[in-house]
């Protein structure tokens, strides 16, 4: 028996149950005969489980016992271990999907194992690609900075956050991302922790730092606020799956216990 993980884009397809909830298919076959469509991609989880992931070519109707709902939206539907599991499944769908063909010579890929395609013409390999990004929590006494990407579709504020780029370390690529966004310098930076997202294939660092010096200076291609809040005045805040909610509530807990 597998849990099967099955996409169309980014929708997940999901099991209804009498009670109301939601659940991942468990079954020896693909449900609804989808398996007749391509073969699964078996994802192999940290906790021990060997699960399937299957792409869909249409997605599935809506039915008295079946669902398609947005990856992301399944954070608040699904046990969470089926939400990472999801992610990490989506992730390799991802990857299979960009990488048919060999980037040196042109060959159709092989896939050798359930994470590796190799090329037959030239040997090249190809791996998952993660891209690696980092968010940082600033603080200056009672404050945050929180900012607001002019390209979010909601008013709700977030962090300061950015791509790696090639030869930097994380801590670098923090201080750059900071002085690119909003102008200022920071010190005392922390690792906080880490969060695969996959939407499709990335990874949030996030880390705390304080304020050093400098005046907000907007990189307006990007932003179109910034500013410095205290716990009493706070914006709409991001949702409770990001590591940026999670940045946020851990500052807020901190101004709680010094209050």
């Amino acid at each position: 028996m597998f849990s099967w993980f099955i996409f169309f884009e980014d929708k997940l397809l999901l099991h209804k149950e009498a009670d109301g909830r939601v659940s991942i298919p468990y079954s020896e076959q693909a449900p609804l005969m989808l398996g007749m469509r391509q073969n699964p991609h078996h994802v192999f989880m940290d906790d021990g489980r060997e699960v399937l992931a299957l792409n869909l070519t249409e997605p599935v109707e809506d039915t008295e016992e079946w669902e398609m709902r947005p990856l992301r939206s399944t954070y608040y539907l699904l046990p969470f271990g089926d939400y990472l599991a999801a992610g990490k499944a989506y992730e390799i769908i991802w990857w299979d999907k960009h990488s048919q063909y060999c980037p040196v010579c042109g060959s159709t890929m092989v896939q050798h194992t359930p994470i590796m395609k190799k090329c037959p013409k030239c040997g090249n390999e190809m791996f998952p690609q993660v891209s690696t990004a980092i968010i940082v929590l600033i603080m200056k006494g009672d404050e945050v900075l929180l900012v607001h990407n002019k390209y979010w579709k909601t008013q709700f504020h977030g962090l300061v956050a950015g791509f790696l780029e090639a030869g930097e370390t994380l801590e670098e690529c923090v201080r750059r991302e900071v002085k690119e966004e909003v102008g200022l310098r920071i010190k005392n930076i922390r690792y906080f922790k880490s969060q695969p997202w996959p939407y499709p294939s990335g990874l949030m660092v996030g880390f705390t730092a304080e304020y050093e010096s400098g005046e907000i200076k907007l990189q307006e291609e990007e932003l179109n606020h910034a500013d410095w809040f205290t716990i009493d005045n706070l914006p709409l805040l991001p949702q409770k799956l990001s590591i940026a909610r999670q940045l946020i509530d851990w500052w807020i807990r901190k101004q709680k216990s010094l209050s």
